[in-house]
Parts: C-alpha cells; sequence; structure tokens
C-alpha cells in the first residue's frame, strides 16, 4: 500500500519557520522526483519545489526561491520542505508527491505538474498571520 504521510503544517506568525515532513512508503523511492505542491483556496495547485532522489537535484519555484529549502533524508524515503520567511501568500495546504516512474524525472522535477504525479499525500495545512 502507497503511503505519502506529510506532517509539520501549522500556524505561524509573518517571518516565521516551519518544516514540513513527507513520509514515503510502498512504492520505490530511489531514482524518483519527489515534490512540494500547496494550494490556497480557489487557486489552483502549483509545485513549491522538488528534487530528484537519485542525485538531490533541486528545484524551486520563483517565488519562494531562497527562503525555502527541499532536502531528503533517503534512508527512510523521506522528504522536508524547509521554509522560513513566510509570507502571507504562503498559507496553503501543502501536499507531497511522488512522480509517475515511466516519465523522465528530469522532466517531472524542472517543472512540476500535477498531472505528471503518480502519488499524494494527503496534504498539511500552513496559515500566517500578519
Amino acid at each position: 500500500q502507497v503511503q505519502l504521510v506529510e506532517s509539520g503544517g501549522g500556524s505561524v506568525q509573518a517571518g516565521g519557520s516551519l518544516r514540513l515532513s513527507c513520509v514515503g512508503s510502498g512504492f520505490t523511492y530511489s531514482a524518483r522526483c519527489m515534490v512540494w505542491f500547496r494550494q490556497a483556496p480557489g487557486q489552483e495547485r502549483e509545485g513549491v519545489a522538488s528534487i530528484y532522489t537519485a542525485d538531490g537535484t533541486t528545484w524551486y519555484a520563483s517565488s519562494v526561491k531562497g527562503r525555502f529549502t527541499i532536502s531528503q533524508d533517503s534512508a527512510s524515503d523521506t522528504v522536508f520542505l524547509q521554509m522560513n520567511s513566510l509570507k502571507p501568500e504562503d498559507a496553503a495546504t501543502y501536499y507531497c508527491a511522488a512522480g509517475k516512474s515511466w516519465l523522465a524525472q528530469g522532466t517531472v522535477c524542472g517543472s512540476p505538474s500535477p498531472e505528471n504525479m503518480h502519488y499524494w499525500g494527503a496534504g498539511t495545512m500552513v496559515t500566517i498571520s500578519s
């Protein structure tokens, strides 16, 4: 049974930090594109950051570059998202997703889109107070 379990969401003041975690199980984690998406009410789901698990190559949306850091612990099939200098516009439900393994993972990671993802977590909510 495939599972992606996110944790670490919560409420924080603008300028604060949160660290999200995503633990995967039931699928092949190695050589996989893992992506953090977010979705605010009434908005489309957008890719925030990705990491290619085989070599640690990362990608960031321009809106979070320099503030967010994606990382992994391959020994535990866990992906992290360190979020610093949070802004009110970062408020959303954050989802962890694993890319479709039959696609070129460089493509999946370089321009993440929901249709290229195979497995999804249930999401963790982040709220920002100004």
